[in-house]
Order: structure tokens, then sequence, then C-alpha cells
């Protein structure tokens, strides 16, 4: 069975992420080109004490289709792990270029600070709620038999 190209988040592989390629290998499991192409573009980021302009040193240094570079960079842009910073951002004083980002983390304790509240919360209101959008959902997926 070919292993699925979306990202593998299985709560045990999580707690097994002790370096770059076990993220890597999660976010994009099956494909190691983009996994070698994401490490990079991560290990990147971190080494740089600033923006960093283009990315395009990366796929002659390491090998790196620029296909690959560029699916992989979408990606991680996609899931907040990296940003690219416009020229128009004040902060950055009219510089451009990627860095890492702190949306991803800042999401996962979101979301997982909504888990926590949805699960102890045991009012009936709350519960009517969650039975009437559920419900809502049902009434539109596609049947099969």
């Amino acid at each position: 069975m070919p292993e699925a190209t979306k990202i593998a988040f299985r709560h045990r592989q999580v707690r097994g992420v002790d370096d770059v390629t076990d993220l890597v290998a999660m976010l994009f499991p099956g494909n190691r080109n983009q996994q070698h192409a994401a490490a990079r573009i991560l290990l990147e980021l971190k080494a740089a004490d600033d923006l960093v302009p283009t990315m395009a040193h990366l796929e002659r240094r390491h090998g790196i289709s620029r296909r690959t570079l560029q699916r992989a960079r979408a990606k991680l842009a996609k899931l907040g792990l990296i940003e690219r910073i416009s020229w128009m951002n004040t902060r950055h004083h009219g510089r451009e270029g990627w860095k890492l980002s702190t949306r991803f983390s800042a999401s996962l304790r979101a979301l997982a600070d909504f888990h926590d509240r949805w699960q102890r919360d045991r009012e009936p209101v709350r519960h009517m709620k969650d039975e009437q959008l559920a419900r809502l959902l049902a009434a539109g997926r596609i049947r099969t038999s």
C-alpha cells in the first residue's frame, strides 16, 4: 500500500519528533525529495541572521530541482513554518525575503487549547449546538449507497 502524500500527523509520531528529519518526514511522508528540500530550507532559515532574499542557491548547492524546492517552500509557508516578508513590511525597513515564522507553533497551541476547552465544556447548550452542527454535516454529505 503506498504511503499517503498528506501530512502524517499521528500522536505517537508527533511525540517522537526529535530533529529536522523527523519533522519533514511527518510533513512530507513518502517524498524523499521534498523532505530533503524542506530540511534544507528550514536549516538555511534557522542559520540565517536576517532575511534570506532567495532560495535559488539551494538548488545549485544541494542539487534540488526548482519544482521540488518551490513545492516544499509552498507547503512550509502554507503551514506557517516559514513566511515571506514583503518590502512593504515596515518592521523590516523595506527589506524582503524569507524567515522562520512563529505562526505554526501559535496555531498548534490555539488548536490544543480549543480541544482542551471543548473537551471540558459539559454545558447542555454546547452539546445541543454540536449535535445540530453534526446533523448539518450529515445532511450535506454525499450518500454512496
